[in-house]
C-alpha cells in the first residue's frame, strides 16, 4: 500500500485507488505523513487538524482520530506504516515505496550524488516530478496546512522545475525547457529565476525579438506593481540580446555547481525513468485490465517489433484511463518507464509522427529499445493509421498501448495490433464508479438512486465521474434527486463549471467536429429515428439514399466510436450522443430560421451526401424539437437536501411531450428520447470556439 500527498490525499494498492474524503482523521494522516519519520508534537496535531482555535477536548478528540486512522489502515491493510505513540507526540515511518512525498525526495537527493552527468540528472528530475498531480492535498480541509504546509511543498517542486530547466539549457534543450518555462512565468510572475530562463531560451532558439518583449514586459511589470527594476543578471542578458552575442555554453546550473565531473571512463548511471501515476477513481474494465497486463508483460522478453494493443471507443468513454492505469500497473515490467504521448493537436489534427518521435527520444533518451531499457509507450488520441505507423516503426522493441477513437483495423491488418473496444460501463462497474467517488456508505444508504443516477448518466464514465463530483460537494444531497435533477437536462447539466474538459457537450462537439462534414451532417439527420437502433434500411429513408450507401456510412460512424454494434443487428448510439445529434440538429434549424434561409441550401451546396446536409438537419431539428418549454432551461443547481427542487428546477413535474407529440418515455438508459438544450452558461462558453456548421 502507498500513501499519495502530491495531488489529492490517497492510499493506493496500485490496482485501486482510495482518496480519502474529507474529515478530521484526513487532516491528522496529512499532518503525519508531510512529517514522516519524525516525532510529531501533539500541539502540532492539534493545530493542524483543528486550526489556532482549538475545542476544549482537542486531545481527547485527537486520540479518537488516531484510533480512526488506525481502523482505517486495518481496513485497507496497510501494514509498513504504522502509527506509534512516541513520548512527546506521534510518528509514522514511510519510505519511498510507501509515500509519493519521500519517493520525490529520494529522486531528487540522486541528482546531486558526485560524477552524475547532465544526462541523468534531467532523467531523474523528470521522474520526480512525474510524481505530482494536480489539486494537492485539495481533499484536506485543514487551513493550517494549507498556509503551512502546502506552500513549503509547493516551492520544493519549483525548486526542482528550475533545476530541470538549468539542465535542459546547459544540453542544449530549448524547445523542450520552453514548454515548462511558458507555463510557470504565468504562474508565478513574480519569479525571477523563471523569466530569466524563459528569455535565455528563447533567445538561444534564435526569437531575439521575443526575447526581448519579455525582458521589457517583465520589467514594466516589476516597476508597476513592485517598484523595483530587474536583476543584474537579467540586465547582463538584456544587453548581450541587444548586441546579438553569443552566450557560449549556457553555465552550470548553481543547484548542481562545484559537484565533480563524470568520470570519462566510467558508464553514467541509469536515470530513474519516466513514470505515470494511477488513475483517480479508477474502477471496472476488471477483464480489460487482466487481459491488457497478461499480453504486454508476457511479450517484454520478445525481440522484434512493438508489442501493440489498442483501446478505442467512443468519446469519454475512458480509454486514457485504461491505458494510464495498465502502465501504472505494469511498472515493474519496463525498465525503461512509461510514458504518454499525445498524438492529436489542440485542434484535433495529427501531429507529425517526426514530431512525436522526437517528444519520445526526448523523454526516454533514445526511441529505440535496442539502446536502452525497454520502455511501455502511451500514443493518446490516434487520429488516423499512417500516423501510427510511423511512429511504430521509430520505436523497435518497445511496448505500445494505443488509445482512438478509430477502430484502426488497417493497423489490425499490417502490424498485428490488438484491440480493446470499450462500451458503457457494466451496471455493477458504474456502482463501483459512484462508491470510489462518493464513499461505500453513501452509495450503499441509497442503492436505488445509485441505479437511477448510473441510468440517467447512460453508465458512460465521464457523464458518471462528472455527477458524482457534483455530488461529492453536496454531501446532503440525495442521489436519487441528482438523478431525476440530471435527467430533465442530462447535456446541459452533465458539465462542471470551470473546466471545459469536464463537459459532455463541448466532449462530444469535439467529436462532431473531427468528422467530415458531410459524414457528420449523416449523423444528425439520422438521430431524427426514434428507433434504439438504427438498421441501413431506416437510415436510406432518412438520408434519401441506397440502402448501400448509407451502410457504408454507419459503418464508417461506428469506425469513429459514434455507434456500436452493427450488421446482421441494428447500429446503436449511446443514448447522450443521440441526445447530443439532437441538439446539434437543432442548432442548425435555429441558424437556417435565424438566416431566412428557406430555399435549397443556398449557392455552392455540396452534392451527394451533402445535399441531405441542411435538409437532414432541419428535418431532426423538426422532429427533435424543445419538449413544452417556450425558454431556455433553467440555470438552478440541483434539488436541495430536503428532495425539493432548488429554485427553477423541474424534478418531480410531470413527463414532457416528445418527439411527435408522445409522452418522453425513459429509454433503457433511464432518460427520456428527447433531446435536451445544454444551460446558457455551456451555450455561451461555445460561441467563441470554431464549431463546423453541421
Amino acid at each position: 500500500m502507498r500513501f499519495q500527498l502530491l495531488g489529492p490525499l490517497s492510499i493506493t494498492d496500485g490496482g485501486e485507488t482510495v482518496v480519502l474524503h474529507p474529515s478530521k482523521p484526513a487532516n491528522l494522516l496529512a499532518a503525519l505523513l508531510l512529517n514522516a519519520g519524525s516525532i510529531v508534537s501533539v500541539d502540532y496535531l492539534q493545530r493542524m487538524v483543528w486550526g489556532d482555535e482549538q475545542p476544549a477536548t482537542a486531545r481527547a478528540a485527537l486520540q479518537t482520530c488516531v484510533l480512526r486512522l488506525r481502523r482505517l489502515f486495518a481496513k485497507h491493510e496497510v501494514v509498513d506504516t504504522p502509527i506509534e505513540a512516541v513520548p512527546g507526540g506521534y510518528r509514522i515511518t514511510a519510505g519511498g515505496r510507501s509515500l509519493d512525498l519521500v519517493e520525490f525526495r529520494e529522486r531528487v537527493r540522486r541528482t546531486q550524488e558526485p560524477g552524475l552527468s547532465a544526462e541523468s540528472a534531467m532523467g531523474a528530475l523528470q521522474g520526480a516530478l512525474a510524481l505530482w498531480q494536480t489539486g494537492v492535498l485539495a481533499n484536506v480541509r485543514s487551513e493550517a496546512i494549507h498556509r503551512d504546509e502546502v506552500p513549503r511543498l509547493l516551492e520544493e517542486r519549483l525548486r526542482v522545475v528550475e533545476r530541470l530547466c538549468d539542465l535542459r539549457l546547459e544540453l542544449g534543450l530549448c524547445g523542450p525547457a520552453l514548454v515548462d518555462l511558458w507555463s510557470v512565468t504565468r504562474a508565478h510572475p513574480d519569479h525571477g529565476r523563471f523569466r530569466e530562463q524563459l528569455i535565455e531560451a528563447l533567445y538561444r532558439t534564435g526569437r531575439q525579438t521575443e526575447a526581448l518583449a519579455e525582458y521589457r514586459g517583465f520589467k514594466a511589470y516589476l516597476a508597476d506593481g513592485l517598484g523595483v527594476g530587474p536583476s543584474a543578471a537579467l540586465q547582463r542578458l538584456e544587453l548581450s540580446i541587444l548586441r546579438g552575442e553569443d552566450l557560449g555554453p549556457a553555465s552550470e546550473p548553481p543547484a548542481l555547481a562545484g559537484l565533480p565531473a563524470a568520470a570519462p571512463a566510467a558508464p553514467a548511471p541509469v536515470p530513474d525513468p519516466p513514470g505515470l501515476p494511477p488513475v483517480p477513481w479508477f474502477t471496472g474494465r476488471a477483464e480489460a485490465v487482466a487481459t491488457l497486463r497478461r499480453r504486454l508483460t508476457a511479450a517484454v522478453d520478445g525481440p522484434g517489433t512493438p508489442v501493440a494493443e489498442l483501446v478505442c471507443g467512443g468519446p469519454g468513454i475512458g480509454k486514457t484511463a485504461l491505458a494510464q492505469q495498465v502502465a501504472h500497473l505494469v511498472r515493474d515490467d519496463f525498465p525503461g518507464g512509461r510514458t504518454l504521448v499525445p498524438m492529436a493537436a489542440p485542434d484535433g489534427s495529427p501531429r507529425a509522427a517526426a514530431e512525436v518521435v522526437d517528444e519520445i527520444a526526448a523523454r526516454l533518451g533514445t526511441p529505440d529499445a535496442g539502446s536502452g531499457p525497454r520502455a511501455l509507450l502511451i500514443l493518446d488520441d490516434v487520429v488516423d493509421a499512417a500516423q501510427a505507423r510511423d511512429v511504430l516503426a521509430a520505436v523497435p522493441g518497445h511496448g505500445v498501448l494505443l488509445t482512438s477513437r478509430l477502430g484502426l483495423a488497417g493497423l489490425v491488418a499490417t502490424h498485428g495490433v490488438r484491440v480493446h473496444r470499450l462500451g458503457p460501463l457494466a451496471g455493477a462497474e458504474a456502482r463501483e464508479l459512484l462508491t470510489a467517488v462518493l464513499g461505500a456508505e453513501r452509495v450503499a444508504d441509497e442503492p436505488s438512486g445509485a441505479e437511477e443516477l448510473a441510468a440517467v448518466c447512460g453508465h458512460h464514465p465521464l457523464a458518471l465521474v462528472i455527477a458524482a463530483a457534483r455530488l461529492g460537494t453536496r454531501p446532503a444531497l440525495r442521489l436519487g434527486d441528482c438523478a431525476r435533477w440530471l435527467a430533465e437536462e442530462p447535456l446541459g447539466r452533465l458539465s462542471l463549471t470551470g473546466h471545459p474538459r469536464m463537459s459532455v457537450v463541448e466532449l462530444f462537439d469535439a467529436a462532431l467536429d473531427r468528422l467530415d462534414p458531410d459524414l457528420a451532417a449523416a449523423y444528425v439527420a439520422l438521430s431524427a429515428l426514434d428507433a434504439p437502433g438504427w438498421h441501413a434500411a431506416d437510415g436510406a429513408a432518412v438520408l434519401g439514399l441506397p440502402a448501400a450507401e448509407c451502410e457504408a456510412l454507419l459503418e464508417r460512424l461506428a469506425d469513429a466510436g459514434l455507434v456500436e454494434d452493427g450488421p446482421p443487428g441494428p447500429y446503436h448510439p449511446h443514448p447522450l450522443l443521440r441526445l447530443h445529434a439532437r441538439l446539434v440538429a437543432a442548432r442548425a434549424g435555429e441558424d437556417e430560421a435565424a438566416a431566412g434561409a428557406g430555399t435549397s441550401g443556398g449557392a455552392g451546396a455540396p452534392s451527394g451526401v451533402g445535399a441531405f446536409s441542411r435538409a437532414g438537419a432541419a428535418g431532426a431539428a423538426g422532429q427533435a424539437g424543445q419538449p413544452g418549454r417556450t425558454g431556455p432551461p433553467s440555470q438552478s443547481g440541483p434539488p436541495g437536501p430536503s428532495g425539493q427542487p432548488g429554485q427553477g428546477s423541474r424534478v418531480g413535474h410531470a413527463p414532457q411531450s416528445g418527439p411527435a407529440g408522445r409522452s418522453a418515455q425513459s429509454g433503457p438508459t433511464g432518460f427520456a428520447n428527447s433531446p435536451s438544450q445544454p444551460s446558457r452558461s455551456t451555450q455561451s462558453n461555445r460561441t467563441s470556439q470554431p464549431r463546423q456548421k453541421v
